[in-house]
């Protein structure tokens, strides 16, 4: 491995990080409209889980279809202990990581034992019940008719109450979540992860615990999308088991590959991306004489799906730093020859 490449990727991603915290900071000062600050929100929402997903499809080559589950169990975790439990709605974030963590150890632990992406098939498996238990328990989580009254989060005396509070919540979180998974990534930890994507046998073979490290993947990603789940369900006070049926893991996975899974910044690019070709969506499919229902979305995300994979299989960051990468040799190998001169 080249080192110098390595802390290289890990100092530009900490400048990017910065960078972006600066412009998180201004943007609301720069566009004071809800509409975009809500906008952003979701975006931020969507980055969280789609971060989380990074480690583990990017770094750790497992598939999840299931994401859509542990996002609704941070979501109705929180609901729950605050809404219905009247305790402070930390403590309901605190419990959806705890619950996400359990469910992923108990999904994890057989699957990884298979080879190939059974976990895809287990995730799949597992959203599909923890839907249905939303759907039926019915006197916990108010079934379709949906969970009412959540409380806004609160923390140290401070109450959300309003689009801009949960937009610097949201990204701060965001912010924290990508520092977190640059240092891993390029830790001992983040390179095993990497190995056991490039070859299980391979890793395997120089002593590395595959079930381990994937256990330690599929744990991150899912407080990920847990945390996310309680702060959305926070923000608009509703939630109903649809918003975290297995078409919403279909979702989360499309961003990922948009944006590109084996970049630090793929998960973001791709939740910026689908909300707003979703927002423009709503506005140019009427001019094309169709409904704005999801259907239409789910062809046409369904299509870019399709067309990414053939024509930018790495996503569009993963292509960008490779053409970075294919510049940066380019111009080194010129410079010797001009040295060699």
């Amino acid at each position: 491995m080249d080192t110098k490449k390595f802390t290289r990727s890990y100092k530009l991603n900490l400048y990017g990080i910065a960078l972006l915290l600066f412009a998180v900071i201004i943007f609301p000062f720069l566009v004071p409209s809800n509409y975009f600050i809500s906008m952003f929100i979701l975006i931020g929402l969507y980055g969280i889980v789609c971060t989380g997903l990074v480690v583990l499809m990017g770094h750790t080559g497992q598939i999840s279809l299931g994401h859509a589950a542990f996002y609704g169990i941070g979501a109705y975790s929180s609901a729950i202990v605050s809404g219905k439990y009247d305790l402070p709605p930390l403590m309901g974030v605190i419990t959806g990581i705890l619950i996400a963590c359990i469910v992923a150890l108990l999904i994890g632990i057989p699957s990884f034992k298979l080879k190939e992406h059974y976990l895809a098939l287990a995730t799949l498996g597992f959203g599909v019940i923890v839907f249905t238990f939303l759907k039926e328990w019915t006197s916990l989580t108010g079934g379709l008719n949906g969970f009412f009254g959540i409380p806004p989060f609160e923390v140290a005396g401070f109450t959300f109450t309003n689009d801009l509070s949960y937009y610097f919540i949201v990204w701060a979180i965001l912010v924290i979540g990508l520092w977190f998974v640059n240092n891993l990534i390029h830790s001992r930890t983040g390179r095993a992860l990497k190995s056991i994507h490039g070859s299980e046998s391979a890793a395997e073979s120089i002593g590395i615990n595959l079930m381990t490290f994937k256990l330690k993947a599929l744990i991150i990603s899912a407080v990920f999308a847990s945390v996310a789940g309680s702060f959305y369900a926070h923000y608009i006070s509703f939630i109903n088991p649809q918003l975290f049926e297995v078409m919403t893991s279909i979702v989360f996975l499309i961003m990922v590959v948009i944006g590109g899974s084996s970049s630090l910044w793929g998960g973001l690019a791709g939740a910026i991306i689908y909300v707003w070709l979703v927002e423009l969506l709503k506005d140019w499919v009427p001019l094309l004489g169709f409904s704005t229902g999801g259907e239409f979305e789910i062809v046409f995300f369904g299509v870019l799906l399709v067309v990414l994979l053939i024509f930018k299989p790495k996503g569009l960051m993963g292509s960008w730093m490779e053409k970075k990468l294919f510049l940066s040799q380019k111009k080194n190998v010129q410079n010797k020859k001009g040295a060699a001169l």
